[in-house]
């Protein structure tokens, strides 16, 4: 069945780096866009990163362009997010989700899968 593992959350000062994982099982992450969450305390789940079917296109929300990076590795089956420039606005449970399609959904319920999400917090 299809499985998905989160890895990498920490506790990290500001303007530091964190590098989550997804691992993905149970189906061929190369032919299905995938997606990463965070949802903060008291906020909604807030869509910020995609990547397309075979790496070929991302998507990145506003809040996190320019120092966030969504990544694959097809041999591993797993999804990267390299998160540079960490502000403590960036302290959030960090969820990957895919609904084995070719959308990168903005809407949270649209995604069938999830991981179980990993904590990060940014804080000095």
């Amino acid at each position: 069945q299809v499985q998905l593992v989160e890895s990498g959350g920490d506790l990290v000062q500001p303007g530091g780096s964190l590098r989550l994982s997804c691992a993905a099982s149970g189906f061929t992450l190369d032919y299905y866009v995938m997606g990463w969450f965070r949802q903060a305390p008291g906020k909604e789940r807030e869509r910020i990163a995609c990547i397309g079917s075979s790496g070929g296109s991302t998507y990145y929300a506003d809040s996190v362009k320019g120092r966030f990076t969504i990544s694959s590795d097809n041999a591993k089956n797993t999804v990267y997010l390299q998160m540079n420039s960490l502000k403590p606005e960036d302290t959030a449970v960090y969820y990957c989700a895919t609904d084995l399609s070719a959308r990168c959904y903005s809407d949270y319920g649209r995604y069938k899968y999830w991981g179980q999400g990993t904590q990060v917090t940014v804080s000095s």
